[in-house]
């Protein structure tokens, strides 16, 4: 029976089974409209399953550039909880203050420069740890953490029953050599030398929680950012009277803004217009040059971070400084004695580690030097034998006139960063002077 059904239905003529089944077929004319539907969906898949392949390929190359990260830096595996006590009561908590005891630990040290002082965390630390110490001097530009220190260095040193009497100086870490000799009557610094040298080149939370002093991203306030109020120029000044060409080289240099050109543009039409005189107005002329871009919210705050980066470094003269300085800081050593300096970006922490091969290699001139060409030279070498009672130290590059003791930077803990983040960008990089 089914035999016969079929056996009909092939010998029923189209046109006559479309009207006794009422079978519908798109017209001819349509007909090509629906292969490039067709073709239009099978192109959409392919895009999408392109898009999905080169987003794949994107968070491989970042686990990549982090892993690369990861190997170029040493994470500390100190104990964090154990050394935050010590002043968890403060508004400022001293980034690597475990790492930086642990510098030092190994030193006699009858002789002590802070060149940062600050609200003196460190300082505190390195004070309570080496009884034995007979020099210490602090320096520092800003006012208000001199006070905070006078007051927590006193209080530990009555509690201590001890008889060292700190020097407390107003003055910046690049006159660090006239500062020794200032004080080379009484311990004969100049001949001798210093034991151990501390840089923490990051700002405090008391600078950026004041709003007055134009340091924060988020809060209002004058655009001032001087590091010493006794500086003449402020922020303000260079956005609204220094040449253009200048500010663009700022932002390009000092922030390392992609987007400089069309920041240089709205900063220089401002001055049409009464010009830039408070942080809030800064970070609104941001976040309009910015508004489309991706990121949302964070992009716009990551490029007010940089500009107000760049603005900073140009008002303290920070890069130029910073270089003479480290300089300066090593040959106040004596043979034996260490320098470490903590860095917060990429700018500061590519001048520390090329200041220090040049150091090591003897070259006091100018000019960035290049691992590889050193090597060439034969001037240094990378050390593995590492003492059991420093076990922060990993590899270290000896050269003919000092070590680093760090070939890779030291950076936070993962509890530390968890706890404090402001201190996760944190580079400590040690030198010790050859004895």
């Amino acid at each position: 029976m089914a035999k016969q059904m079929m056996y009909c239905w092939l010998s029923i003529p189209l046109s006559t089974a479309k009207q006794r089944f009422n079978i519908k077929t798109a017209p001819l004319s349509s007909r090509p409209v629906l292969a490039s539907a067709r073709a239009q969906r099978s192109i959409s898949t392919a895009s999408k399953k392109k898009k999905k392949k080169e987003r794949n390929k994107s968070v491989e190359e970042l686990v990549v550039v982090k892993n690369d990260k990861e190997k170029r830096r040493t994470r500390s595996e100190k104990e964090y909880e154990e050394l935050h006590s010590f002043h968890q009561t403060e508004s400022h908590v001293p980034v690597m203050l475990g790492e930086v005891v642990d510098v030092f630990s190994s030193l006699t040290l009858r002789s002590f420069i802070d060149c940062t002082l600050g609200a003196a965390g460190h300082s505190s630390a390195i004070i309570k740890g080496h009884p034995e110490l007979e020099c210490y001097v602090g320096m520092d530009v800003d006012p208000v953490a001199h006070a905070k220190a006078r007051a927590h260095i006193d209080a530990l040193l009555h509690s201590t029953h001890s008889s060292l009497k700190p020097h407390l100086l107003f003055k910046n870490f690049k006159y660090i050599k006239s500062v020794v000799g200032e004080i080379d009557d009484d311990y004969n610094l100049l001949s001798s030398g210093v034991d151990g040298i501390l840089m923490d080149l990051g700002m405090s939370s008391m600078q950026v929680n004041n709003p007055q002093r134009g340091f924060s991203v988020l809060a209002n306030g004058p655009l001032d950012m001087r590091m010493d109020p006794r500086a003449s120029v402020k922020a303000k000044d260079i956005l609204n009277y220094w040449p253009d060409d200048e500010v663009g080289r700022i932002l390009r240099e000092y922030g390392e803004e992609s987007n400089w050109r069309w920041l240089q543009k709205k900063i220089v039409q401002a001055r049409q217009q009464g010009g830039l005189h408070s942080t809030g107005e800064l970070r609104d002329l941001i976040q309009g040059a910015t508004h489309g871009t991706k990121g949302g919210r964070q992009g716009w705050i990551k490029t007010a971070t940089r500009v107000f980066q760049a603005l900073r470094i140009a008002v303290n003269d920070e890069l130029n400084t910073l270089e003479k300085s480290l300089h300066a800081c090593f040959e106040c050593l004596v043979p034996g004695g260490r320098l470490a300096v903590i860095s917060f970006h990429s700018l500061e922490d590519r001048i520390v580690k090329q200041t220090f091969l040049k150091i090591i290699e003897g070259n006091e001139g100018d000019g960035d030097v290049v691992e590889e060409e050193a090597g060439k030279r034969d001037l240094r070498k990378t050390r593995n034998d590492v003492n059991e009672k420093e076990t922060w130290i990993r590899q270290m590059v000896q050269g003919q006139s000092g070590t680093i003791l760090t070939k890779r930077p030291i950076t936070p803990s993962e509890e530390e960063e968890r706890l404090n983040r402001r201190c996760r960008s944190a580079k400590l990089r040690v030198i010790e002077k050859i004895r």
